[in-house]
């Protein structure tokens, strides 16, 4: 048979970037080295969709750059053999170690590739079958061809997601795409009561723009704007009237989170009552233990009753290298919020109780 063209690695680095944009699910592991240098030993290998021809992981473990440059069919023919045998012995300057076959294995096809539908993976072989099992889909294949360029190749990854990627997933790369697109202007904030606000330029503005108008609403029954601030100390919002009627003190000389949400409730006697502490996290800063510690003080100095707070940290996505730096750290009895996944929430609770609803607690 006729192997495929097999493109050089740096191409389908590249290529991978553009087909699994921000906000792919698991999208380091299908963008990375590790992720281009298995698509090519498949490509080198044959494992196509149809073909009959199958990826192990310890092929990539095996391959070399001596090897990689053989692109001729006898000589990719010859290694495919012998990368399968059991009698061989392992060659010199590999790409990775022996044990890196698990990474391959397990992050790269298994929670990268497969459930994204570019990989398929035999379903006739027991789980822990040392037999190749994996190989490219047709389409996917496709859009490593090195003519295909510009519009064209656009149009055909669009193409691709559209029929591999769910709803949601596409709904997570267009707001994250969008939020993009808005990082160079400035960003106007239009509060539940239909006031706007205009921040500066910049991810900050774009999430707290997002916390403001769909975190607020989606999760809060009466929400009001209590303090906006932004990079800088500077004050974008700072309702005193609001803190007159609830009988709350804000010294804007504290060490204030970024947002404040009042959420009034529906209760006219306002038991129902919430204050939502927001830290916004665009590079640093999220709702640790210490910080929690330090706003919980700063509440009830200004005469918020601790009954009635609760503390979020927003985030751009769950694949930010951001929120995955800082996750760890994250405060108990707290929350944190996607602007790419604004209908969830993850809670972060140290008892069965909920966190984040006031009839709850």
């Amino acid at each position: 048979m006729t192997l495929p063209v097999v493109p050089p690695v740096s191409l389908i680095l590249e290529r991978l970037s553009l087909i699994f944009p921000e906000g792919t699910e698991h999208r380091n592991y299908v963008v990375r080295t590790m992720a281009a240098n298995t698509v090519f030993v498949m490509l080198y290998v044959g494992a196509v969709e149809g073909t009959d021809r199958f990826l192990r992981p310890s092929q990539v473990t095996d391959m070399s750059d001596a090897q990689a440059e053989r692109l001729g069919d006898d000589d990719r023919e010859a290694w495919t053999k012998l990368s399968l045998s059991s009698t061989k012995d392992r060659p010199a300057n590999t790409w990775y170690k022996p044990n890196t076959r698990e990474p391959i294995r397990d992050e790269t096809l298994r929670l990268g590739l497969i459930p994204l539908g570019a990989v398929v993976e035999r379903t006739d072989l027991p789980t822990t079958s040392a037999k190749p099992k994996y190989a490219l889909a047709r389409d996917f294949v496709a859009l490593f061809d090195e003519d295909l360029i510009g519009d064209a190749l656009e149009t055909a990854i669009a193409a691709w997601r559209r029929a591999h990627l769910s709803q949601a997933a596409m709904a997570r790369m267009h707001i994250i795409r969008e939020g993009r697109v808005r990082y160079n202007d400035s960003v106007v904030v239009t509060f539940p009561s239909g006031e706007t606000r205009s921040m500066k330029a910049g991810k900050s503005s774009v999430i707290t723009k997002a916390v403001i108008e769909e975190y607020a609403v989606r999760f809060l029954k009466d929400p009001v704007v209590l303090w906006l601030s932004e990079s800088g100390n500077k004050v974008v919002q700072q309702d005193d009237n609001l803190a007159r009627r609830l009988k709350l003190r804000i010294d804007p000389s504290k060490a204030l989170p970024d947002i404040i949400l009042v959420d009034l409730g529906e209760q006219v006697d306002g038991s129902e009552l919430l204050v939502v502490f927001v830290e916004v996290v665009a590079s640093d800063g999220p709702v640790h233990a210490h910080r929690k510690k330090a706003l919980t003080e700063i509440a009830i100095q200004a005469g918020f009753e601790l009954s009635s707070l609760r503390f979020l940290t927003a985030f751009e996505d769950r694949s930010d290298p951001v929120f995955k730096k800082t996750v760890s750290e994250l405060a108990w009895d707290t929350a944190a919020w996607f602007v790419s996944e604004p209908a969830h929430i993850v809670l972060f609770e140290s008892s069965v109780a909920s966190i984040m609803t006031k009839t709850d607690t």
